[in-house]
């Protein structure tokens, strides 16, 4: 049975002393995890989160990734750069950047391919605004948004991590409710499978304000393989409640 990943997204959140206080208790709560668990750090904060986090069950994740190996790009860091640090995961595609930074579907895929040649997993986020939503267009934007990552990665497409994140319930409050979320994830697999015979092991995870309290019923269903965490990821007694759902 495939491991579950549960992978916290601190967002522009954080501080030395507060990092360290959040690891510390997620590191005291988590045991022996039966679920894969990472934390997306902002990048100032690899170096500290990496020490901290060494020889225990947490992954170690970035925000974002050049689409660049290397060059006259101030203000990026490269995939070989996150490699140094211990980066086992790199979040592509999040809607925040798409949004704000304008990342079109050709950039997601590149940073996604960036990624995998570092050896680095890219948890390649997709979903819609609510206005896509409304007017019934869901299936094929996210289709649309993973079919240009399959195109320049389909010789190793299986080794990505999926995150369906509707934009409507990012950081409002609203959840997609957990048939909502099973009907666009079985979407996303049957689209992976006609493009992969591997398609049955690649992680699944929904992205839209998962919590302490809807988790569980997020999580039991078939094709969601566990969670990208926002605001929840923050609180280490809510961060470590929702990984035990995931057991």
């Amino acid at each position: 049975m495939m491991k579950k990943l549960i992978a916290g997204n601190w967002k522009m959140n954080g501080s030395l002393a507060a990092n360290d206080a959040l690891v510390r208790a997620l590191l005291g709560g988590l045991g022996t995890a039966a679920c894969d668990v990472a934390v997306a750090v902002p990048a100032p904060y690899l170096a500290q989160v990496q020490a901290l986090a060494t020889g225990t069950p947490l992954q170690l994740a970035a925000q974002d990734v050049s689409q660049h190996e290397s060059g006259a790009y101030t203000g990026e860091w490269s995939a070989a750069m996150l490699r140094e640090f211990g980066v086992r995961y790199t979040l592509v595609g999040h809607s925040e950047r798409r949004q704000y930074h304008g990342e079109s579907d050709a950039v997601v895929a590149a940073k996604a391919q960036r990624a995998l040649a570092a050896g680095i997993t890219p948890i390649v986020c997709v979903g819609e605004t609510l206005a896509q939503r409304e007017a019934g267009d869901t299936e094929s934007v996210v289709r649309r948004q993973l079919a240009a990552v399959i195109h320049v990665n389909g010789h190793c497409i299986s080794e990505v991590v999926v995150a369906y994140e509707p934009v409507w319930a990012i950081g409002t409050g609203r959840t997609a409710t957990p048939e909502q979320a099973q009907q666009v994830h079985d979407v996303l697999r049957a689209q992976l499978a006609a493009a992969s015979p591997h398609a049955a092991k690649i992680r699944l995870l929904y992205g839209g304000s998962m919590n302490a309290g809807n988790a569980a019923q997020l999580l039991e269903q078939p094709d969601i393989d566990g969670g990208l965490v926002g605001g929840a990821s923050l609180k280490a007694a809510d961060f470590l409640q929702i990984i035990a759902a995931a057991q």
